[in-house]
C-alpha cells in the first residue's frame, strides 16, 4: 500500500508544483483577501469548463468541446487560455493525421497483397537486380521486423493489387464529370452528361486517369503560321498532367473521398481531398516562389524517383508557365477543406 498515491497526497503535490502549461487553479472565492465571498456557481462552472476545454484542445486533447455560452472556443497556450476558432483547431488536428497517414504501419498487410510484377519493375528501374522486398526497405515503404516485413500505408497505396485497392483505401479513385455548360446545376436542371470513375493503386490510377482525361482536352482548329489549318489541344497536355499528378500525390489520403474532375465548357476543375498544408498558402503558389512541401513524403518520393512528377512548387510553376505560353487565362487555385486547380480554355487576347 505504500506505493499507492492517495488523492489527498496528489492534491498537495499538484498545489506545490503550481500553475503551468499542464496545470491551472480556479478559486471558488472572490473579493479582498480579508473579505472573501463565495463566487456565483455559474461563473465557477464557466471557468472550469473553459479550462477543461482549453486543455483538451492542447497536448493530448482528444475531443473538441469548445463552444460555450459566449461563443468562444479556447485552447491552452503556455500558461494561458486563449480564444481559438473551432475551424482552426479541427484543421490543425486533421493536418496532423494527414501528415502521418502514408508512414503508418498497416497490420495484416503482406507483400503478397502487392502487385509484385509492378513492384519488381519499379525496383529494377531504381537499382537493377534489387528485389522487391529490399526496394520496399530501401525507400522506407517497409521495415523488417521479427514477423517479416511490416508495410506502411504508402506501400499499399502505391503498389496494392488494383482490383483489391478498396481493402486498403475506399476511394483511391478519380471521378470524371462532364458538365454541359459553365455551371453545375441540380434537380431537374442537372446537366452532367457523363459520369465515370477509375480506381486502382496510385501508379495504376495515374495511367488510367490520364487516358480518361485526355479525350476531354479536345482539339481545336487554328490557322497556322504557314497558312495551313492546324489541330491543337484546347488545354496544354503537360499542364493538365502536372495538375493531375499533383492531385494524386498531394491529396489527403486520410480522408476517404476520391479526387473529382469537372469538365465544363470553359474550364477543367481538378479537386482533391484536403486543404493546403498550413506551411503553404495560395499567395505563395500564385507568386510562383517554388514553395513546396509534401503531405505524403513517401508517396512523393517514389513518384519523383520514377520521374513521374515534380515537387508541388516546381509543378505549379510549370502549370502557370505552360498556360501563359499558350496564351490562356491564368489558372485559379482554391483551398478550403479541399484543394482545387482550375484550368481555363479562354485566351487572354481578344478574337481580333
Amino acid at each position: 500500500m505504500e506505493n499507492i498515491l492517495i488523492i489527498q497526497e496528489r492534491v498537495k503535490n499538484t498545489i506545490s508544483l503550481g500553475e503551468s502549461h499542464f496545470r491551472e487553479f480556479k478559486t471558488a472565492l472572490e473579493g479582498k483577501p480579508d473579505n472573501k465571498k463565495p463566487r456565483i456557481a455559474k461563473k465557477i462552472c464557466e471557468d472550469i469548463g473553459e479550462a477543461l476545454v482549453s486543455f483538451a484542445n492542447a497536448d493530448g486533447g482528444e475531443v473538441l468541446i469548445g463552444v460555450e455560452d459566449d461563443g468562444r472556443c479556447v485552447r491552452r497556450k503556455d500558461r494561458s487560455t486563449m480564444p481559438e476558432s473551432v475551424d482552426r483547431i479541427q484543421f490543425e488536428r486533421q493536418e496532423i493525421i494527414s501528415r502521418e497517414y502514408d508512414s503508418q504501419f498497416v497490420d495484416g498487410a503482406f507483400v503478397s497483397d502487392l502487385d509484385l510484377d509492378l513492384l519488381q519493375s519499379v525496383a529494377d528501374s531504381y537499382i537493377k537486380g534489387l528485389s522487391a522486398e529490399l526496394y520496399l526497405q530501401q525507400t522506407g515503404l517497409a521495415v523488417y521486423g521479427t514477423n517479416g516485413l511490416r508495410l506502411k500505408r504508402a506501400a499499399l497505396l502505391l503498389f496494392a493489387k488494383s482490383n483489391e485497392i478498396s481493402r486498403w483505401h475506399s476511394k483511391s479513385q478519380i471521378r470524371f464529370l462532364k458538365v454541359q455548360g459553365e455551371k453545375l446545376e441540380s434537380g431537374e436542371k442537372y446537366n452532367v452528361i457523363s459520369d465515370e470513375s477509375v480506381q486502382g493503386n496510385i501508379l495504376d490510377l495515374w495511367f488510367k486517369s490520364w487516358e480518361s482525361l485526355r479525350p476531354y482536352l479536345a482539339y481545336k482548329t487554328e490557322f497556322g503560321s504557314d497558312a495551313k489549318f492546324e489541330q491543337k489541344y484546347i488545354y496544354p497536355e503537360d499542364a493538365c498532367k502536372e495538375a493531375l499528378l499533383n492531385a494524386i500525390a498531394h491529396r489527403d489520403y486520410s480522408i476517404q473521398n476520391g479526387i473529382e474532375i469537372f469538365i465544363f465548357n470553359d474550364r477543367i476543375e481538378i479537386k482533391s481531398p484536403g486543404a493546403l498544408l498550413s506551411t503553404l498558402s495560395i499567395t505563395n503558389l500564385y507568386q510562383l516562389e517554388g514553395a513546396h512541401e509534401s503531405r505524403n513524403p513517401l508517396i512523393a518520393r517514389v513518384l519523383r524517383e520514377n520521374k513521374l512528377m515534380r515537387e508541388l512548387g516546381e509543378g505549379m510553376k510549370r502549370i502557370f508557365s505552360l498556360m501563359n505560353e499558350n496564351e490562356l487565362k491564368r489558372p485559379l487555385l482554391y483551398s478550403n477543406g479541399s484543394f482545387s486547380v482550375t484550368l481555363f480554355n479562354e485566351t487572354v487576347y481578344s478574337q481580333k
